[in-house]
C-alpha cells in the first residue's frame, strides 16, 4: 500500500511538474497596438452630424499617414512625373489651385475647375460639382471601391485621365516600396501591406480635419473683434434681402449644400447635376460651393469664368440670366439680377474679405 501511495504521489508530482513546463514554454499572447481615436472638435454653430463612414473611424496614425500621401507626388505609381493631391490643392490657396482648371499628368484639361477642400466632412448631400459621388448612389457600392464619399473621389482622382491618369495597383506598389509607409499603414490599419483602399481611407481622414472656422467674421461673432463699416454694411446686405445671398450660402458653412442654377447661361452647354440626375429639371445645376476662404479661391463657378470677387458681385446685380431651371431665390428679382449700388457691391466684396481665414491656410 506504501508503494501504491508513493507512485500515487509521485505521478501527481510529475503530472503538476509538466503542466508547470507547459506554462512556462506556451508563448505570451501577441500584443496588438491598436490605433489611436481621434474626435474632431466641432466648431461653435457648425452642424453636429459628421460624415465619417463606420468603415473608415478617425485616428491618429490614420490622419497622420493620409497627411503624408496628400503630399506625396510619388503617390500616382508613374516614375516619369510627380503630382499630389496638394499640387491642385494647394494649401495658399484654401486648398484650391488658384488657376481653377487643372491639367493633370497627361496634361489634358478637367470637365471643371477644382473645388476646395474645406469643411467636407460635414457634406453628406455629394461631392464634386455634380454631386456625382453620393453614399446612395449605387454605381460606386458595384465597382467595388467605398460607398459614395470621399475615398471614392481619391479613387476618382487617381484613374480619371485629366488627373492622375493612372489606376489602383501602381500608386500601391509605388507607396509599399518607400521604407516609412509600411511602418505607417501597419499603425494606422493593422498591416504593412499598403492596398489602394487604405490609401483612399488616410488621405480622406486627413481631408476630413480640414476645418476652417476661424476667419475675421467668426472672431466678431465671438466679440473679439470688430468689422469695418463697409464690412459691416456689406455683411448686413449679405444676410438680408437687399442683396439676398444667404438663402444659398447661409449658415455656419457658408453653403446650402443644395444644387443651383445661379444664372450664368441661358443654354447649357454644360449640363451639370442633370448628367448625374437624366432630369431636365437639373440642367444648369452645380453645387453651391461655400464662401469660406472664397477670397483666396479665384477664378469662380464651375467654369472658373469669373477671375475677381467684384465680378462674382457684378453678376448677381446685372447678369444672371433667365432660364427654366433659374433658383427661384434669382427668379423673384428683376431681369439681370439683384440691384445693388456701387457702394453696397463694394461693401459685399470687402464683407466676403472677412471669411478669409490665415491660420487655415498658413503652412502647418
Amino acid at each position: 500500500m506504501k508503494i501504491i501511495r508513493y507512485l500515487v504521489i509521485v505521478t501527481i508530482i510529475l503530472i503538476a511538474f509538466a503542466i508547470a513546463c507547459k506554462k512556462e514554454t506556451t508563448p505570451p499572447p501577441a500584443v496588438i497596438n491598436k490605433p489611436t481615436p481621434y474626435s474632431i472638435a466641432i466648431p461653435k454653430f457648425f452642424p453636429t452630424t459628421l460624415n465619417i463612414p463606420a468603415d473608415n473611424p478617425m485616428t491618429v496614425e490614420g490622419i497622420r499617414l493620409g497627411r503624408y500621401l496628400y503630399y506625396d507626388g510619388r503617390i500616382s505609381g508613374k516614375k516619369d512625373t510627380l503630382m499630389s493631391c496638394s499640387t491642385c490643392h494647394q494649401q495658399q490657396h484654401a486648398f484650391m489651385n488658384g488657376v481653377g482648371y487643372a491639367y493633370g499628368t497627361t496634361g489634358m484639361k478637367t470637365s471643371h475647375k477644382m473645388l476646395p477642400h474645406v469643411n467636407l466632412v460635414f457634406n453628406s448631400n455629394g461631392y464634386l460639382w455634380t454631386g456625382e459621388v453620393v453614399p446612395s448612389n449605387p454605381f460606386y457600392h458595384t465597382s467595388g471601391t467605398y460607398g459614395g464619399n470621399i475615398e471614392d473621389v481619391v479613387w476618382i482622382a487617381m484613374t480619371d485621365v485629366p488627373e492622375f491618369a493612372s489606376d489602383t495597383l501602381k500608386p500601391k506598389a509605388a507607396i509599399q516600396s518607400i521604407p516609412i509607409y509600411p511602418p505607417m499603414f501597419k499603425a494606422a490599419f493593422g498591416s504593412d501591406v499598403v492596398t489602394f483602399k487604405n490609401i483612399a481611407r488616410a488621405i480622406a481622414q486627413f481631408v476630413r480635419t480640414l476645418i476652417s472656422s476661424n476667419s475675421k467674421f467668426d472672431r466678431y461673432l465671438r466679440g473679439e473683434t470688430q468689422l469695418t463699416s463697409s464690412e459691416l454694411n456689406g455683411y448686413i446686405d449679405f444676410d438680408t434681402e437687399v442683396a439676398d445671398c444667404f438663402h444659398c450660402h447661409g449658415g455656419p458653412l457658408f453653403q446650402s449644400q443644395a444644387f443651383a442654377n445661379n444664372g450664368l447661361d441661358e443654354r447649357f452647354p454644360d449640363r451639370g447635376r442633370a448628367q448625374v440626375t437624366s432630369k431636365d429639371s437639373d440642367a444648369g445645376k452645380f453645387a453651391v460651393p461655400s464662401l469660406r476662404n472664397v477670397a483666396l479661391t479665384a477664378p469662380y463657378m464651375h467654369d472658373g469664368r469669373f477671375a475677381s470677387l467684384e465680378e462674382v458681385v457684378a453678376h448677381y446685380t446685372s447678369g444672371v440670366k433667365r432660364s427654366a431651371t433659374l433658383d427661384p431665390n434669382l427668379a423673384k428679382h428683376p431681369d439681370g439680377g439683384v440691384p445693388l449700388s456701387a457702394a453696397d457691391q463694394r461693401a459685399l466684396a470687402a464683407f466676403l474679405r472677412t471669411l478669409t481665414e490665415a491660420q487655415f491656410v498658413a503652412e502647418k
